[in-house]
């Protein structure tokens, strides 16, 4: 999945000897740090270290890259380490290197290709390559009241030697970590759907870790710098898998005192074969949820505090360790997977978001991306489930600002070619139309001016003095989007048992006007607005299907691979009776006396459509119900529509045809182009700016008691008058950079809003009563300016 080649070693492998020497120096601060240079130069030998790739320019890959640390090295800057008074219950205190000292590792080979999205289910579910004879793993009897007792009894007494010896015997090796953890000690576990751990007694095990005093965990640490010494050759077993797999859950690497120790695990981990990545994604599945997320969060706190160190000297210079956070992210797109592929997911997708990414600089990761792809250098964009929908809009508001600026300077050089007098307008997509014929007059003025669509927008009304400045462009939004969605237009049908909208699939001459709609979304998610439209989540599934449009004009486009859940969300009556159907215990044949042939009626006529070739001579069977129903969920979601959603896709991507909308998951389409369904009234509260008025003032407090109280319907009815969109954005109601400003006329007046900057302009009003009444007028006749 990420790389083929394992980690190798030039050296010869340590002796036990020599083990036994680190051993005892690293559990005896007295002992003299004094080496013979030639035992010096036998522990630090690595492989050499590979050139960094570098650009066509000579440029190094992302930054210099120096000598990698050694964990021999790590070892011996914790021998030389005088002992100190360790906090016994804080494992952030173990091991604090002297990061001047510290060198790299060799670079992961980067010519191993990547790929931008992980597709697992493709694989085989059992590895066929031939695989090494797997070691006799030692027998351990420790059971889990026995190491309980030990625990106790250490606590009691305060003689930690028999848990201190559990601890070093257990962590000394992949073998004894089997021996400790596995199930069944010799036992194969070779197959994904068991790792083989006894994860009861793995838990136990760390969460007593991190309470017993620093020897211990020194221990531990020891135990795992020695592991991760040993000498590979060829493959791993499943066996140093699960090792891999157990070591990766400890609770030590939350303190970033082990952050070089857990770079050098994430590292190996990454370095495995694209199979053993198979195993242990289906393994990652089986961990318990709590573990799962503290896993996630582990790594996620990992990549922050590499990026944006707590202290100065905390952690090595970037320069010298660039590929920690690569390996890091690598892991995490392992989990990622894991939850993918796991019906429900194990934690939201929402949890492998790193916020600390929204302040680094989006847009060289973005080129970076763009100019790499996949290979060479490393970019977050290739990995999009740890950027935020934050992020994500910052990228793709800054990729369309940039397209609005080479479109028009494209006219503007245009214009001077031929001579003629440039003026402001055509830098701008200007839309002129009458609110008596909205659809008509946008449909035409989007036509015509097809080319314009990546102009910045501006709407103007026929009769209306209103200059938009933002406001006129909402609103134009808004009664489009509830005139065509109206059910009388004929173009969506309303599910009410859903809830949301779908396509209509009768048939019609023409489909521009799905098109139109499609671009009306475009162009919302161009010029950062929201929607107030209500598809179901499998649209936005089609909508990026794919996500970048085919060059090939006759390419299927808009076709999801859709399920049952999908069509819950449309038609929740329909998908009931065909689960039913699939759990029927009777004779389908001979009860349901059904084909591979539906009905709909169309404009009053009942018409039968087949779902196979000769589907209506094909009887419904226990045997086929299952290819009934896909095909069923098949026709009714991609095949019945497919005219009117491919228009709908092409209108949509002839405004946001960008790479960009590659990092987007379908739902979050959903929030760019519908917004949060939330409205948090007390975020607002705390978010307003005052003009001509404090958050003391009399007026104030009666706006805010009056505002909390009202119902949902008129929260929406403020937000909307006052900002010409009822939705909030994806940063949440911080984003709308709400206005309220003093207006110092007569009471009498009703208060005022300018949508184009989220400005309510308010009367001095002198009781709660007035307020209220004041404000449900001016928020119940929000539409049009009135002015003549």
């Amino acid at each position: 999945m990420f790389l083929s080649n394992s980690l190798t070693r030039d050296s010869t492998p340590l002796s036990n000897a020599e083990r036994m020497f680190f051993t005892c120096k690293l559990t005896n601060d007295n002992f003299s740090s004094h080496l013979s240079e030639e035992k010096e130069k036998e522990r630090d030998r690595l492989p050499p270290i590979l050139p960094a790739p570098t650009t066509s320019s000579g440029i190094l890959d992302r930054g210099p890259k120096g000598q990698f640390s050694t964990l021999s090295n790590f070892i011996s800057i914790m021998n030389q380490k005088k002992e100190s008074p360790i906090n016994s219950c804080s494992p952030t205190q173990l091991i604090i290197p002297n990061n001047k000292n510290v060198r790299d590792l060799p670079p992961i080979c980067p010519d191993v290709k990547q790929r931008h999205r992980i597709s697992i289910d493709i694989l085989p579910q059992e590895l066929k390559a031939p695989v090494p004879l797997e070691p006799v793993i030692p027998t351990r009897t420790k059971s889990i009241k026995e190491f309980q007792e030990d625990i106790e009894k250490a606590k009691t007494t305060g003689d930690w030697k028999t848990v201190q010896e559990f601890y070093l015997t257990t962590f000394e090796s992949f073998l004894e970590l089997n021996a400790a953890f596995k199930k069944e000690a010799n036992a194969p576990f070779n197959t994904t759907e068991d790792p083989g751990v006894n994860f009861k007694f793995l838990n136990i095990v760390y969460d007593a870790l991190i309470n017993t005093p620093a020897d211990n965990q020194k221990s531990v640490l020891k135990g795992v710098i020695n592991s991760l010494l040993r000498e590979w050759k060829g493959p791993r077993t499943k066996d140093d898998l699960r090792a891999y797999f157990i070591l990766v859950q400890n609770p030590q690497f939350t303190s970033p005192s082990t952050y070089v120790i857990y770079a050098h695990l994430l590292r190996q981990i990454a370095s495995l074969a694209e199979t053993d990545h198979h195993f242990l994604v289906h393994w990652f599945k089986k961990i318990p949820q709590r573990r799962f997320k503290q896993l996630v969060d582990r790594l996620l706190q990992f990549v922050s505090l590499r990026l944006f160190p707590g202290k100065p000297d905390e952690l090595p210079p970037m320069a010298k360790c660039s590929w920690w956070i690569p390996s890091a992210v690598r892991i995490l797109a392992l989990l990622n997977a894991a939850n993918s592929l796991s019906s429900p997911p194990v934690i939201a997708y929402t949890e492998f978001y790193n916020s600390t990414l929204d302040h680094i600089d989006l847009m060289e990761e973005y080129h970076t991306w763009q100019c790499y792809g996949n290979s060479q250098r490393f970019s977050f964009c290739q990995h999009p489930f740890i950027l935020s929908i934050t992020a994500k809009k910052v990228i793709i508001q800054k990729d369309s600002e940039q397209q609005m600026i080479n479109i028009a300077r494209q006219s503007l050089v245009d214009k001077v070619s031929r001579r003629q007098r440039p003026d402001m307008n055509m830098l701008f997509l200007n839309v002129k139309v009458r609110r008596m014929h909205l659809v008509s007059d946008s449909l035409d003025e989007l036509t015509r001016k097809r080319t314009e669509l990546k102009k910045k927008l501006k709407v103007t009304f026929v009769g209306e003095a209103g200059l938009d400045m933002g406001g006129l462009t909402k609103e134009w939004f808004l009664l489009l989007i509830r005139q065509i969605f109206h059910p009388d237009y004929g173009m969506f049908i309303y599910h009410n048992d859903s809830c949301c909208h779908w396509f209509c699939s009768f048939k019609c001459e023409n489909y521009s006007e799905f098109r139109l709609v499609g671009a009306l979304m475009g162009l919302a998610v161009y010029n950062s607005i929201t929607l107030d439209i209500h598809f179901p989540p499998c649209c936005y599934k089609k909508l990026l299907s794919p996500p970048v449009v085919p060059s090939d004009q006759n390419t299927a486009v808009g076709i999801a691979s859709l399920t049952l859940d999908d069509l819950y969300h449309v038609m929740p009556e329909l998908a009931h009776g065909l689960n039913e159907l699939l759990n029927y215990e009777g004779n389908v044949e001979e009860d349901f006396y059904s084909t591979f042939q539906v009905f709909q009626e169309e404009f009053g006529v009942t018409k039968s459509y087949n779902l196979k070739p000769g589907g209506d001579k094909i009887p419904l069977t226990n045997q086929n119900r299952k290819e009934y129903v896909q095909l069923y969920v098949d026709f009714l979601l991609n095949k019945s529509i497919y005219k009117q959603f491919a228009a709908f896709y092409h209108g949509f991507h002839s405004v946001c045809a960008s790479n960009a909308l590659m990092l987007l998951r379908p739902e979050e389409v959903e929030i760019l182009v519908c917004g949060s369904h939330d409205l948090d009234m007390h975020a607002l509260q705390k978010a307003t700016q005052y003009e001509g008025f404090t958050k003391n003032d009399p007026t104030i407090r009666y706006f805010w008691d009056v505002v909390l109280n009202f119902p949902t319907e008129l929260q929406k009815k403020l937000l909307h008058f006052t900002t010409g969109s009822d939705r909030v954005p994806v940063g949440g109601m911080s984003d709308l950079n709400f206005k309220i400003s003093r207006n110092d006329i007569h009471t009498d007046w009703l208060p005022i809003a300018h949508t184009c900057f989220n400005q309510l302009c308010f009367p001095p009003y002198k009781s709660k009563k007035e307020v209220k009444q004041k404000l449900v007028i001016a928020i119940s006749n929000a539409e049009g300016f009135g002015l003549q």
